[in-house]
């Protein structure tokens, strides 16, 4: 296998360059958002400066403002496997495009339908779904994960679903815990039982390949700066479920698909933007070898990252395992790295985790603290909502040094802030 061309990688983006007052960044924040190329940059720029028009007219600006429009579907549609650009619905963000969908999909629901939500998932998939069921008096069914294996076992959604049941919402991989879920065989167990099967992929999107044509669910969402794009939705519809759905929109705006989702003037210089971080990936496919389409350089680029980042997850997850009073909050099995993203969430027996993250933030290394939205987690595991984890997230444009840093600040600060309270 070629080896993964990390610095080729980090001079692509020019934030991973910048200093303050002399001190370098260390970017472990990326769960919560990647930087991005300087090709990601350049495309947004150029559409405002080119093609900045809005769409449906005959002048130059407005026919290559849909061309931007129409090559970041088909961008998607590569990205996500997708049978066709018209299953792509770009929005504003994941929970808008989720909100927007969860009342599109209501009227079809009536009282006393069933809706089956995860304790795994971000808030983004659970709070548009709780609301519509208090809106429209149906029963909501709580499927846990399993605090051994930290994935939603299939057992445990065989049981939820019944008759009764018209949708079950999954989420790929957590943005706390980094398990990622059996989606295909969960989806299977749920469309056996005749349910539509809705899935947050937002934190596997960075992380690995993802085909919707396989996973056989009816729709999954991500959002493009959590892959190195700029800060937008993406919703991926089964074309035969989209198309006999009645969507909330402007009497006289389109009909057609995808047009009838995407409300309003769409954020053609952030699509442009898009298609450019699909085009990143592609670019890395090809550097490792792939001379095939850009699905085919898009799978190729996730094959070498995700060869890349695992070493650098199990690095981190030995080296916080040798603090006593450390407890890492997901999987830390070598063996099962393949079940999960390098997004490693922890607590240390009595210290805020807030009070870990301030120190190491003021020695540059970014990362986050709290319950990060993962609301039914921290509730399942006991943890306190007001405090959380330290969370640490890896992308394929951090290094090894970077994690040993990153764990000497860790150790380093922990046993300061232990000697302050003792």
């Amino acid at each position: 296998m070629v080896g993964f061309p990390i610095e080729a990688v980090r001079g692509k983006f020019p934030a991973l360059s910048l200093t303050d007052k002399g001190r370098r960044r260390i970017y472990l924040d990326n769960p919560a958002g990647t930087q991005v190329p300087q090709a990601v940059a350049d495309a947004v720029s150029r559409c405002l400066l080119t093609t900045n028009a809005n769409l449906g007219g005959y002048f130059e600006t407005t026919i290559a403002a849909q061309a931007v429009v129409d090559d970041a579907h088909q961008a998607m549609a590569d990205f996500l496997g997708a049978a066709s650009p018209g299953e792509i619905i770009i929005g504003a963000n994941m929970t808008t495009l989720t909100y927007h969908m969860s009342r599109t999909l209501g009227r079809g629901f009536k009282p006393g339908d069933e809706i089956i939500l995860t304790r795994m998932d971000h808030e983004g998939n659970v709070s548009p779904w709780l609301q519509l069921a208090e809106d429209l008096g149906l029963v909501v069914r709580w499927l846990p994960f399993d605090e051994k294996s930290w994935q939603v076992e299939e057992a445990k959604l065989a049981d939820l679903l019944s008759d009764k049941t018209r949708l079950v919402a999954l989420n790929y991989a957590s943005n706390l815990t980094g398990s990622i879920n059996r989606v295909k065989s969960l989806t299977a167990i749920a469309k056996q039982a005749g349910a539509l099967v809705y899935v947050d992929a937002v934190q596997f999107a960075p992380h690995g390949l993802i085909d919707v044509s396989d996973l056989g669910c009816d729709f999954l969402i991500c959002s493009a700066y959590k892959f190195f794009g700029p800060h937008m939705g993406i919703l991926w519809g089964r074309r035969d479920v989209v198309e006999g759905l009645k969507p909330y929109k402007c009497r006289c705006s389109s009909n057609g698909l995808p047009e009838r989702f995407e409300l309003g003037t769409p954020q053609i210089e952030l699509m442009a933007g898009l298609t450019a971080a699909v085009d990143y990936f592609a670019e890395l496919g090809a550097a490792a070898g792939e001379g095939g389409s850009r699905r085919q350089k898009v799978a190729r680029a996730f094959e070498v990252s995700i060869a890349f980042e695992n070493p650098l997850a199990q690095r981190l997850i030995d080296g916080l395992s040798d603090i006593s009073g450390l407890t890492i909050r997901g999987i830390t099995d070598p063996k099962r790295l393949g079940d999960r993203v390098p997004t490693v969430s922890f607590t240390v027996e009595g210290i805020v985790p807030e009070t870990v993250v301030r120190q190491m933030n003021a020695e540059n290394i970014f990362l986050w603290s709290g319950h990060n939205y993962a609301w039914e987690i921290v509730h399942q595991l006991g943890i306190p909502a007001e405090q959380g984890v330290v969370r640490i997230g890896i992308a394929h444009y951090n290094t090894a040094g970077e994690i040993d840093e990153t764990l000497e600040s860790v150790h380093r600060v922990i046993a300061m802030l232990r000697q302050q309270r003792s």
